[in-house]
This record gives structure tokens, sequence and C-alpha cells, in this order.
């Protein structure tokens, strides 16, 4: 303990602790709407989007955020419009999606030789946290909450009932749009520290071990980004204390919370 409390006077350790912890909030409150509307999977599928992204953007030598950011942003909008237009699961929309482009990147990433580059994206890494992401992930951080609080009674309904929703008059595409702009920037910003192989983890464990406990959607989010926000921390002072990647330090303790809530949660 005392090593690592040592550890976050360096720049780059409070900057991974800060914008870890923030993706981490927003990640866990943004999982809620999408596990509770049967989109648990999108940030896997956006993940591989994005790992698609950055091989080409490192194949190009073009920095790596100017590429992922609209393709996973495009790629949100595409996979809602499938699985809303042509009636297709969402899990379904997803899977095709993510598998192309998983394929792609590998693809990209093996011509161009490329490979060896791309681990830090794959596992995450507190080393790549610049104060370019840590910014972003505060204002992310301040955009998410700031719009579970002002939209919370019609993203409320929206959640858990869409055609009731739209009978009120609530232009529920619009913010659908909103949520899929905000997964999509909290997925190219987690791919930093958890990797692109992990930030789905972050997205849904939360919420999933939120719901066992919660007892209303207020509660739910509120617990959901309580929970990740814990896990990360353990999660990234595991890391250090037994050296392996951050992104999996912060899935192990998510795992944890899980299935201790499972156990002592007291809801079937």
């Amino acid at each position: 303990m005392n090593d690592f409390l040592g550890l976050i006077t360096y720049p780059f350790v409070y900057r991974a602790l800060i914008a870890g912890a923030m993706i981490s909030v927003c990640a866990a409150v943004l999982g809620v709407v999408l596990v509770l509307r049967h989109y648990s999977l999108i940030g896997h599928g956006l993940s591989e989007i994005g790992f698609a992204s950055l091989s080409l953007s490192s194949a190009l030598g073009i920095p790596p955020m100017y590429i992922a950011t609209p393709s996973v942003i495009a790629a949100s909008f595409i996979i809602i419009h499938i699985s809303r237009k042509h009636e297709t699961s969402g899990d379904t929309a997803i899977a095709v999606a993510s598998s192309a482009a998983l394929a792609l990147g590998i693809a990209v990433s093996s011509l161009s030789g490329t490979a060896s580059n791309m681990s830090a994206y794959l596992f995450g890494s507190v080393l790549a946290v610049s104060d370019a992401d840590m910014w972003l992930a505060v204002v992310l951080s301040a955009a998410v909450i700031g719009a579970f609080i002002v939209l919370y009674n019609r993203l409320f309904l929206i959640t858990y009932s869409e055609p009731y929703a739209r009978s009120l008059g609530i232009n529920t595409a619009m913010y659908q749009v909103i949520i899929s702009v905000l997964t999509a920037l909290v997925v190219v910003a987690g791919m930093r520290i958890t990797g692109t192989l992990l930030i789905s983890g972050v997205i849904i464990l939360p919420a999933v071990s939120a719901r066992i406990i919660a007892r209303g959607f207020r509660s739910l989010v509120i617990i959901a980004g309580a929970v990740s926000l814990v896990a990360f921390i353990a999660g990234l002072g595991l890391s250090f204390v037994v050296n392996i990647p951050a992104g999996a330090g912060v899935i192990i303790a998510n795992a944890a919370i899980l299935i201790i809530t499972r156990i002592f949660g007291g809801r079937p």
C-alpha cells in the first residue's frame, strides 16, 4: 500500500488514476442503460472497431484518435440503425460488426508490420495516458453525469419502455444518438487504460453487479458508478502489486465484486 501511495506522486500514475476513475464512472452509468436495453455487448463491438481504427492509424502514421474517434462514433450509429431498422437484435448487429472489424484490424497490423506496437492498446497501459487523455476523461465524465441528471426522467422512460416514451412525444431517436455518441467516446477514451480487449467489461460488469442489489433505476445508476470506481482503484493497485496490465487488474476487481454481490446480494 505504501508503495502504491508513493507511486501516485508520479505524473503518469495520477493521470491514469484521474482518467481511469472518470472513465470508469462514465462507463458504468452508460452500462446501466445499455444492459437494460439489451445492448450489453456494444462496448465489446465498438472496442474491436476501435482496434481496427488504431491498426489503420498506426500503419498510416496518423495520430490514433484522429481515426478511432470518428470511426467508433460512426460504428455506433450503424449498429443501432441495423438493430432498429432491420429488426435484428442488438447483440447480432454487434457480433457482425465486431468480428469483421477485428479481422480487418489483425490483417492491417500484420501486413503493415505494426502488430508489436498494438499491445498497449490491446491490454491497456497507464504509461499511455497523456494530459489530453486525462482532460478528455474529465470533460466526458461531466458530460455523462450532467446528461443523466438533466435527462434522468426521459432516460428512465426510454430505457424501460421506448414505445411508451414515444407515445408521450419524446424523440427517442435523438436520445439514442446521444447515448451512442457518449458510449463511443467512453470506449475510445477507455482503450488507453483498460485496452480494447477489456473495455467492454468496464461497461458491463459494474451494471450487472449493481443490478443484483439495487432496488430502482436511480440506485442502480449510483451503485454501478460506485462499484466501477472502487473496482478501478483496486484493480490499478493490483496491477502495480503483481505486475499485470492495468486493464486486467480492473476487470479482475470487477469480477470479484460481481461474485461477492452474487453471493451476498440477497437476490436470485
